[in-house]
């Protein structure tokens, strides 16, 4: 399982995850990790129900489907044959599941032979622990202001304290990579994702930087 984490809220990691996950081989399953703020769902336009919880419980459960448009290709909608699906687990809900981190503990059977992703909290607190606990290893996504390079040097430092070393970065709103930013971080610079207006996803510029980076991570 590959953690996509950051220091700052809003940085882009759900836009990331979802982008990574288009990009990479099989049918890729991302999971909500956020159980304070959760937007997995609301970004893929998936319903809220069944969460995290719910199918890391169940024997049988499929994760409902999101169609992304996969890399390359023009600005324009594409064509069915360029879409693919990738997996979407909605967060557990506070209200319901006493105890949400102990949920992603079993959330690498939710992706049986495909890769998981873990679209995690921002920052270095407790909760931002809890996913990154049971990952392989993590994504840093960050835009290039300096405070959040600052609170994703925490993130970094957390995920190698916790065994989930960082494999690279993705820069995020950014139209070129900085030596300096690898350094600082310690891994390296996946790739570049240029700002464009939203539908993020919908754009070619964005999609042909998550699979640069994915290329990486296969």
């Amino acid at each position: 399982m590959i953690a996509i984490a950051g220091g700052k809220g809003g940085a882009g990691k759900t836009t990331t995850a979802l982008g990574l996950a288009a990009a990479l081989p099989g049918t890729p399953t991302v999971v909500d990790a956020d159980w304070d703020l959760p937007n997995l769902h609301a970004l893929a336009g998936v319903d809220r129900d069944p969460t995290a919880a719910a199918l890391t419980a169940a024997a049988n459960a499929v994760p409902r489907e999101f169609p992304l448009a996969v890399p390359g290709g023009d600005d324009a909608p594409p064509p069915t044959e360029a879409t693919r699906s990738v997996r979407v687990v909605p967060a557990p809900r506070t209200s319901v599941d006493p105890d949400p981190a102990a949920v992603f503990s079993r959330a690498d059977r939710l992706g049986g032979e495909d890769p998981v992703l873990l679209d995690c909290p921002a920052g270095a607190a407790p909760d931002a622990a809890a996913p990154l606990r049971i990952a392989d290893a993590s994504v840093l996504v960050t835009p290039l202001s300096a405070p959040a390079l600052r609170d994703t040097v925490k993130t970094a430092a957390l995920a190698r304290a916790l065994d989930a070393p960082p494999v690279g970065t993705v820069l995020v709103r950014a139209r070129k990579r900085l030596s300096g930013v690898a350094d600082l971080l310690g891994c390296p610079i996946l790739t570049a994702v240029p700002p464009v207006p939203a539908p993020v996803l919908g754009r070619s510029g964005p999609r042909a930087a998550y699979a640069e980076a994915a290329t990486s991570l296969d």
